[in-house]
């Protein structure tokens, strides 16, 4: 009776053995399963973080809306001005300074090299000569120019310039440049304005505030293809 007893009591033993073993794995598995769920969680709020960020940057939600960005109607200036090459490597290289009929140029003569640096944003400490820049425009460039006594943050004008470089209408032909007010002032309240050179003439507009909205609306109307030398670079 005794080995008998004492086999009933290993048994039992090993039996309580397994199941504290069996509860030990179930913590374990559940420990693991809510360590998962959380980590899925957390996972989650980052890609929707991300995704949120991305749209946040893209270029119609950059600045205000077209709304609130108080622009005036587009300014259509016409055929006025010339494809003429003026200054430097022509027959009047002292001509070093073109006077525009418009603030900013939309269209007129210009230099013989346009600007091909790839760049897309300047300050007034580095941005080309008004001149050079027009050449762009006759090759199908918006530019979208800022009165930098007016602007001090360029933080949103840099993703500007970078969104709108991707536009199919802009094929990677835009720019975003710092006004000289020595060419010329803005009419007061808009310290921003595009142009656009395009084969029935120059176009203009006036924004109160930065607009995304804006810029997507100026280049669907205003593509790089409908320009004097669209194949220019």
């Amino acid at each position: 009776m005794s080995n008998k007893r004492a086999s009933q009591d290993r048994k039992a033993r090993l039996a309580e053995i397994q199941k504290q073993q069996k509860a030990k794995e179930r913590k374990v598995v559940g420990g693991i399963i809510v360590g998962c769920v959380v980590l899925l969680v957390a996972l989650g709020g980052v890609v929707a973080f991300a995704i949120n960020d991305a749209r946040g940057k893209q270029l119609p939600n950059l600045g205000v809306s077209l709304a609130s960005a108080r622009c005036a109607p587009v300014i259509n200036d016409g055929q006025g001005g010339s494809q003429e090459h003026v200054g430097p490597g022509t027959s009047t290289p002292n001509e070093t300074s073109v006077k525009y009929d418009t603030v900013p140029p939309s269209h007129g003569p210009h230099f013989v090299q346009p600007d091909v640096s790839g760049r897309d944003f300047y300050t007034a400490s580095d941005r080309p000569v008004l001149e050079t820049l027009v050449h762009n425009l006759e090759h199908g460039y918006t530019i979208l120019w800022y009165d930098g006594t007016k602007v001090k943050d360029t933080t949103l004008l840099k993703d500007v310039a970078g969104q709108a470089d991707k536009l199919s209408g802009s094929s990677g032909k835009f720019k975003v440049v710092e006004w000289d007010p020595k060419r010329g002032q803005f009419p007061e309240g808009t310290p921003y304005a595009m142009s656009h050179w395009a084969t029935d003439g120059g176009h203009r507009q006036f924004c109160g505030d930065l607009s995304g909205e804006a810029v997507v609306d100026f280049v669907k109307k205003f593509p790089s293809s409908n320009a004097p030398e669209p194949n220019g670079m």
